[in-house]
């Protein structure tokens, strides 16, 4: 009896040992309340989470901060790494900017990861109020430049997770120097009228993967700039905004290219273009290659398949010949409707004429239900062939 009571205390200790164990966190908790932070969307809250961010950074062990449900308002600010461990960043409330958009406008970030290094960016909300910054820039009056909402530059093995982003003032979220960068389950929405409202934008990044998303804008959904490789774009859900684009490239003549990047199981909804590929008509060594889009559907989009190599949106054209060569660009599997009757443009450079283009498997048509025209196929300075069925027509 003496032995049975024995083997019952050992498992019962055991037991309650897994159990304590399993109630510790895995990592320090470090509450921007508990350094002054206040909840009730008036007070400035800045100095309290750069306290939190210097705590859970200087940590030899993985930290924590957190925010919790509430409304904290926060200027600029920059968390700046190396941190000495793996480091969360876990929102439950909401992040918003001041009224005056001038108090971040001018800053170019509102909020700045600088040089970090395994970061998890959990949840929650940022609301950057950019209302009052897009009328000042619709009203032609002296504003200024616009601050990103969210911006990860020189960051390396970072998630980010179940954000929401609103009303960014330009940009909702920009990657820029960084690499392996895994963005998921991200809503991010500003209104179809704000300029330069991009979704995501990337720049000199490489290994990035976004997925399960969705983006409602006032420009592109996501944007793929110089010196971008290795990228996983997929489940998105893309409208209103401009698409997915490639570039702009040739903004100047010495420029990083872009490649090895695929668009796949997407649908895009009224935006102004579907996938995307643009560049100034004006020299420049870069270039766009190795990109596939595949298994997308288009819903009322103008120029669902796009490559434009005369971009020039201000009217303000260079009137050259664009130097980015585009090859090796693959449609695979696309289908639905165009706003546009030119559902396939693929507007090329002159002296650097477009190659190895693929259409695969293409069935785009065109919504004009008063005078029921067709789609058409538009192919200027373009070399490639087609596979299976393509509609409309191929010109290759």
């Amino acid at each position: 009896m003496s032995n049975f009571k024995s083997i019952v205390s050992l498992q019962f200790f055991f037991f309650s040992s897994i159990s304590l164990l399993l109630l510790i966190p895995s990592c320090l908790a470090y509450n921007v309340v508990n350094f002054g932070a206040k909840g009730d969307g008036k007070t400035d809250s800045t100095a309290p989470f750069l306290r939190a961010w210097m705590s859970a950074c200087s940590s030899t062990s993985p930290s924590n901060v957190y925010v919790p449900k509430g409304t904290y308002l926060i200027r600029p600010v920059t968390f700046t790494g190396p941190c000495r461990s793996r480091i969360e960043f876990r929102i439950d409330g909401t992040i918003v900017a001041p009224v005056d958009y001038n108090v971040i406008g001018g800053s170019n970030f509102w909020i700045l990861f600088y040089k970090v290094s395994r970061l998890s960016i959990y949840g929650g909300t940022i609301d950057a109020k950019g209302h009052n910054f897009w009328s000042c820039r619709r009203s032609g009056h002296s504003c200024p430049p616009g601050a990103r909402s969210i911006t990860l530059l020189w960051c390396d093995n970072v998630v980010v997770s179940g954000l929401k982003s609103l009303n960014s003032q330009i940009m909702n979220m920009a990657i820029d120097y960084s690499s392996h960068v895994r963005v998921e389950k991200i809503r991010i929405r500003s209104p179809s009228g704000s300029p330069n409202t991009d979704g995501i934008h990337i720049e000199n990044s490489r290994d990035i993967t976004i997925t399960d998303s969705i983006i409602q804008t006032g420009d592109d959904c996501i944007s793929i700039g110089t010196g971008s490789m290795n990228m996983w774009i997929q489940k998105i859900g893309c409208g209103p905004g401009h698409g997915i684009s490639i570039g702009s490239l040739a903004n100047s003549l010495n420029e990083a290219g872009v490649q090895n990047i695929t668009v796949a199981n997407s649908v895009f909804t009224k935006t102004q273009n579907g996938v995307r590929v643009k560049s100034w008509a004006r020299p420049s060594n870069s270039y766009a290659k190795n990109l596939i889009f595949r298994n997308l559907v288009m819903r009322n989009v103008g120029y669902p398949i796009l490559i434009d190599q005369n971009y020039c949106p201000d009217n303000n054209c260079p009137q050259q010949n664009s130097g980015v060569k585009v090859s090796q660009v693959t449609y695979k599997n696309i289908k639905g409707t165009s706003s546009t009757q030119e559902a396939i443009k693929l507007d090329c450079s002159q002296t650097n004429p477009c190659s190895g283009i693929t259409l695969q498997d293409i069935k785009l048509t065109f919504v004009d239900p008063h005078l029921k025209r067709p789609a058409l196929t538009y192919c200027k300075n373009a070399q490639g062939t087609h596979r299976g069925t393509v509609l409309p027509r191929s010109c290759f």
